[in-house]
């Protein structure tokens, strides 16, 4: 979703999740791809710097209110269970404006309580099937108790200063890839692949296979 516009017009999630279903090997689904730079990618001008522990960063920029990145979900995470180890994915919630920084704060708190896993989904399923947005910190608690979560370690996670910390490295580094729609893919410091291409969902993870595989390739 367009930093600038705000949509909640989601169409056919659930032909979106049957298709997400019928996945394709890692490779397969890279093999005839030819993306065109300026409209599948962007090369940035300038890298971001990137761990030098010799794996390839893909990050994904999203934001829970999103629903273009809550159509993305099914597509996302069969590819990610299928990454090799030397390739590092990250999730990076956007903070373009003071309303996302707080939605920032909801996947940060999970992160620092181990339980993304549980209850990542579940939020974006709180944001667009219940329609109960999270937009301040007793509703964060509220969620967090109906999920049998302690609403009290919740609160003080929320405001800790590891949480706040986090927060400002995304903002860098969603400035650092220019960042300006969501979801979209960041891969190796140096290429960003935007999910609401031609291609559409499934197109945007080709684009991202191919540019690890160039990473790869050294090119």
């Amino acid at each position: 979703m367009d930093r600038r516009a705000f949509s909640r017009n989601a169409a056919s999630l659930a032909s979106a999740f049957a298709l997400a279903g019928a996945g394709l090997p890692r490779r397969a689904r890279a093999q005839g791809v030819v993306p065109v730079e300026g409209r599948d990618y962007r090369t940035l001008a300038r890298p971001v710097a990137v761990p030098a522990d010799g794996r390839i960063e893909v990050i994904e920029f999203f934001w829970y209110g999103c629903p273009h990145c809550f159509v993305f979900e099914p597509f996302i995470e069969p590819w990610i269970m299928s990454l090799p180890p030397h390739v590092h994915f990250s999730r990076v919630p956007v903070g373009f404006d003071v309303h996302r920084q707080i939605h920032q704060r909801i996947f940060y708190t999970w992160e620092a309580l181990g339980v993304v896993d549980q209850m990542h989904l579940r939020t974006f399923t709180r944001f667009h099937v219940q329609s109960k947005p999270i937009d301040s910190v007793d509703a964060m608690v509220a969620f967090a108790e109906e999920s049998g979560l302690d609403g009290a370690k919740v609160r003080a996670t929320w405001n800790s200063f590891g949480v706040q910390s986090r927060c400002a490295a995304a903002i860098q580094l969603e400035d650092g890839y220019r960042i300006d729609n969501t979801p979209e893919m960041a891969v190796a410091g140096r290429f960003t692949a935007v999910a609401q291409g031609a291609g559409g969902f499934s197109g945007v993870l080709k684009t991202t296979q191919w540019l690890v595989d160039r990473v790869e390739r050294g090119a």
